[in-house]
């Protein structure tokens, strides 16, 4: 439909310039309800908690494998230690006991391998639930797009939509995946090697556990100030996005009005805030890996002197020293990354926040239907004292009162922004009243399920929608049970038959992703044989006809008119030479219906139609 100055501001860019960008400013976004959205999508998990279980068993069984290693190493360190410095110190009979060693290390070959099979079976569980959740997430947000009202595609850029669908989704897929496996095992591997430790020596244990507690304390802050940079980070990237999305699909508008270097400046803004958040969430992230490997080599160096001195002094021996030595320093990894775990829980809750903040959006009224079935629709529409606005302080649409008879042709005339496609989204609950009653054969159509009452109507845009498909698939949309027959008919019927079959591959060409392989009349026509092959009750037209050429304009006009005898028929007419013959002529401005009547009964009373119709055929103005 043409576009109404009333409708609500778009968000986002518009293409190469427009006023738009300045509201996707972000002041230091950061995550608005921590707590509150890792709860709700930890409830995601709560369906397979006995998976998860599994995933914490095999978790526990693979690390007690793994860390078992380096306990038995030091058994064999021992063992060869001793073989030689009793060989060295001439003791009759010393020798190497290689058996032994050779026992250890096939123990430990099949621990290694154990745990590796555990690892697996872990990994391939919880991909499977990461995948569940995310597909249920995709479904949910799916789902929720189509209870969505016009009002929030009309307020929100599609690129940040896309981005919270695609993007986001994805991080949470990739972090339950990753990160919940690495969570587990870190948590089970630092309290398997602190037992470890203690069982070597509790003293060498409270110096490892001290060096870590220092730099997890330092990393507190750190952590706490990388929150809003990872939220800025995602809403950046949707940012990106959308932009991206607006300047590929008015590129055209781009270079016809000479303003690629605008566009350029645009996305640079945008990338430069992209690039701003990302490199101050990853800096301070990066802070994280020094501060530990500070602490790590910090512990290390006095496990090797107190470690030194008890060797030396006889209280342990050389290979619980090197096994000592070899679980501080494995301490340190699984605390790193835990650290760099809750780091990446910072983006992740970003991100689910923002998809949490698309699934709470206000949907359309909820169906208080009580007709569930509409009888056989005769066209009667009615609207009674209806207001409207697109925001409650500004009404668009006061005190509206119509009434059409059935089967009459209704046109629609007025200057833009006169609230004429407004009239027509309030028909179709594209939106809801603010107050007033629409009603179709005495019906409130608000008692009937939004999918009947537009099930009632044909729409034929100005603005043209076709899909990537085939031509015979695009003009079926309308009616998917339809047959090739009835199909070929419809486009007979719309004078589309015709280009339709010169075409190579004729009913089965293949229109790319924005219909640009055919022509923008070739396109009107093929959007007015869906409209034709829906044999609707009440068609909608919004100037049909504006993109095809004069002489096809004819036929069209023709097929048009044989379409709406016997029903009820909505024209937004732009033309007023176009609608001479409609039964009612609804004359609008400002959100009223100022006058009404037939043509000639509209120029008899030499008021406000008559203006607009002697400055189109008086002085050949341009177009209302």
């Amino acid at each position: 439909m043409s576009q109404e100055k009333q409708r609500p501001p778009q968000g986002g860019f518009s293409p190469g310039f427009g006023p738009g960008g300045g509201n996707m400013m972000m002041q230091g976004a950061k995550v608005k309800n921590f707590k509150g959205t890792l709860r709700r999508l930890l409830t995601y998990l709560k369906p397979r908690r006995m998976k998860l279980i599994a995933v914490f068993f095999t978790a526990i069984l693979s690390t007690i494998f793994l860390i078992a290693g380096p306990k038995l190493m030091g058994k064999v360190t021992t063992k060869l230690f001793e073989g030689v410095m009793m060989k060295l110190q001439g003791v009759p009979g010393a020798e190497i006991d290689f058996g032994y060693v050779g026992n250890i290390v096939l123990l430990l070959i099949g621990l290694y391998v154990i745990s590796s099979l555990f690892s697996y079976v872990q990994q391939y569980i919880m991909s499977d639930v990461s995948q569940k959740i995310v597909y249920d997430l995709r479904t949910e947000v799916d789902e929720k797009l189509a209870r969505l009202p016009l009002k929030y595609y009309d307020e929100n850029p599609h690129g940040d939509t896309l981005s919270r669908v695609t993007n986001d989704i994805d991080l949470i897929g990739s972090t339950l995946q990753q990160s919940i496996t690495q969570f587990i095992t870190s948590i089970i591997t630092i309290i398997g090697i602190i037992i470890m430790m203690l069982t070597i020596s509790p003293t060498l244990t409270l110096i490892s556990i001290a060096a870590m507690a220092l730099s997890i304390f330092g990393l507190k802050p750190i952590m706490m100030r990388s929150q809003k940079h990872f939220a800025n980070q995602q809403k950046s990237l949707g940012q990106l996005n959308g932009h991206i999305e607006e300047m590929y699909t008015g590129h055209h508008i781009i270079k016809a009005f000479g303003h690629e270097e605008k566009a350029k400046v645009q996305f640079n803004a945008v990338n430069d805030r992209l690039y701003d958040a990302g490199w101050r969430a990853q800096f301070i992230s990066g802070v994280i890996m020094p501060m530990m490997s500070f602490a790590s080599n910090l512990g290390y160096v006095l496990i090797c002197i107190v470690g030194g001195i008890y060797v030396t002094k006889g209280f342990i021996t050389v290979g619980d020293i090197q096994a000592f030595i070899q679980y501080s320093r494995q301490f340190s990894q699984p605390i790193a990354q835990t650290a760099n775990i809750a780091n990446i829980i910072q983006s992740t809750i970003a991100a689910a926040e923002r998809v949490f903040e698309l699934l709470d959006e206000t949907e359309e009224v909820k169906e208080t239907a009580t007709v569930t079935r509409l009888p056989q629709v005769k066209g009667e529409v009615t609207f009674e004292s209806v207001d409207f606005g697109y925001k409650d302080s500004a009404l668009v649409i006061q005190g509206m009162n119509i009434d059409v008879k059935s089967g009459q042709t209704v046109a629609i005339v007025g200057p833009t922004g006169a609230g004429k496609t407004t009239l027509i989204n309030l028909l179709m609950r594209f939106y809801e009243v603010n107050s007033g009653t629409i009603k179709i054969d005495g019906i409130n159509i608000t008692d009937m399920p939004r999918e009947a009452l537009r099930k009632t109507f044909g729409m034929v845009l100005q603005d043209t929608w076709l899909f990537n498909g085939t031509i015979k698939d695009n003009i079926g949309y309308g009616r998917l049970e339809a047959t090739d027959d009835e199909i070929i008919e419809a486009a007979k019927a719309a004078y589309a038959d015709h280009f339709i079959r010169t075409l190579p591959d004729g009913y089965d060409t293949v229109l790319n992703e924005d219909a640009s392989n055919i022509s923008q009349g070739q396109r009107q026509l093929l959007t007015i044989a869906r409209a034709i092959l829906v044999d609707p009750a009440i068609m909608i037209l919004d100037e049909a006809t504006s993109s095809v050429d004069t002489r096809t304009e004819v036929h069209i006009q023709q097929a048009m008119n044989a379409m709406m005898q016997g029903r009820t028929s909505f024209v937004i007419a732009h033309r007023l030479s176009t609608i001479k013959d409609a039964d009612l002529i609804l004359v609008m401005n400002q959100g009223t219906v100022i006058e009404q009547g037939t043509h000639s009964e509209l120029l008899a009373q030499n008021g406000f139609y008559a203006e607009l119709y002697n400055s189109q055929f008086g002085e050949e103005a341009p177009a209302v």
